[in-house]
């Protein structure tokens, strides 16, 4: 069995391989290959579909309670901010740069390492199965998702993603709404009552006052932002519709079907529709054993902002990994190394506490 240390050591020369090969989603094919080739070189078994690698502990027994450990491979795309190769996993001052690094490969090599480190012992309280998944950034058809009928039954799960290893114990979920707001089309220089631009405003100022009565203790209030507005197409004509697109993050007080019905019946534009209810607000009981060994480790408890593969599943989910959130996406992205061994460190010691 090998050493915390060495396992550690080899999550981040992973990592290392996972940033130096473009992975935007749907394109995973080289990450799933460098992932294939770690399952390969410590002997456990896994299987694949699509660009999702999957595995089980070496004694699974049916019946007993199953725990998915899940992060993604995919990337974004690399912004216009970059001054450094996004490709290029170099380490500086204790930060590994690259795309990826710290979302969500920091998190994903951590629970590999984490994965290897139990898959041979025996009498655990819980199975275990790891998902190392595709299209996460994208939300599209081939990722999590498609895994769920393909892996065993799943009562829990941790889904790696940086929370700077603190436990988020809520995720609020998403919906996006399109919207039309509609007058009559005309000539710029005629009067017109009834101009769809200037009906925005008032459309636009019920979205900017309405409040769900409905708040969570851990993800607070639901949050509504008109973040799109498109209308006309030359100076002097008056569009006949205005569209507009309205981001709603949605806490667990709230089903998305609820939400859409509300503002189906409320909202005062044209027309207003949902692009998917798929995508629903997480949690996990407080008293659950994962949450419990989490608090008496000292690690704090929040509600999560920002939307994950937590939405695609229907069991409790617990989200925790390391880095920091507010890298995710920005310029240079990078991690600290010493969060990818503080990350191994507690993911063994969580898991040490309910296995």
């Amino acid at each position: 069995m090998k050493t915390r240390e060495e396992l550690t050591n080899e999550a981040i020369a992973l990592l290392k391989n996972l940033i130096s090969t473009q992975s935007f989603s749907s394109e995973e094919e080289g990450t799933a290959a460098h992932i294939e080739n770690w399952f390969k070189t410590n002997e456990i078994p896994f299987r694949r579909k699509a660009n999702n690698i999957w595995a089980t502990n070496k004694h699974f027994e049916e019946g007993k309670p199953t725990i998915l450990l899940n992060s993604h491979h995919d990337t974004v795309q690399p912004n216009n901010g970059y001054t450094r190769d996004p490709f290029s996993p170099d380490i500086e001052d204790g930060k590994l740069f690259g795309l990826g690094s710290n979302d969500a490969g920091g998190c994903l090599v951590s629970l590999i390492a984490t994965f290897t480190h139990f898959y041979a012992q025996e009498n655990l309280k819980f199975n275990l199965v790891i998902v190392a998944s595709g299209e996460e950034e994208s939300s599209g058809p081939n990722g999590l998702n498609s895994m769920l009928e393909v892996i065993p039954q799943i009562d829990v799960a941790i889904v790696g993603e940086p929370t700077q290893m603190h436990l988020a114990v809520a995720e609020k979920g998403l919906v996006v709404f399109d919207a039309k707001v509609k007058g009559t089309p005309s000539h710029a220089a005629h009067p017109n009552d009834n101009n769809a631009v200037y009906n925005c405003i008032e459309v636009l100022q019920w979205f900017k006052d309405f409040k769900f009565e409905k708040s969570s203790e851990a993800l607070g209030d639901v949050k509504l932002t008109v973040t799109q507005i498109k209308g006309g197409k030359q100076h002097n004509a008056v569009p006949a519709d205005v569209e507009l697109v309205i981001d709603v993050r949605v806490n667990d007080k709230y089903t998305n079907q609820e939400v859409a019905e509300l503002l189906q019946s409320k909202a005062p534009c044209d027309e207003i529709t949902p692009r998917s209810l798929r995508l629903n607000s997480s949690s996990i009981p407080m008293e659950h054993p994962l949450v419990q060994a989490g608090i008496s480790m000292g690690r704090e408890t929040y509600g999560s902002p920002t939307l994950s593969d937590q939405a695609v599943l229907t069991c409790s989910s617990l989200k925790l990994g390391p880095g920091d959130s507010t890298r995710s996406h920005s310029a240079d992205e990078f991690i600290y190394v010493n969060e990818i061994e503080e990350g191994i460190k507690i993911y063994i010691e969580l898991l040490t506490k309910v296995l």
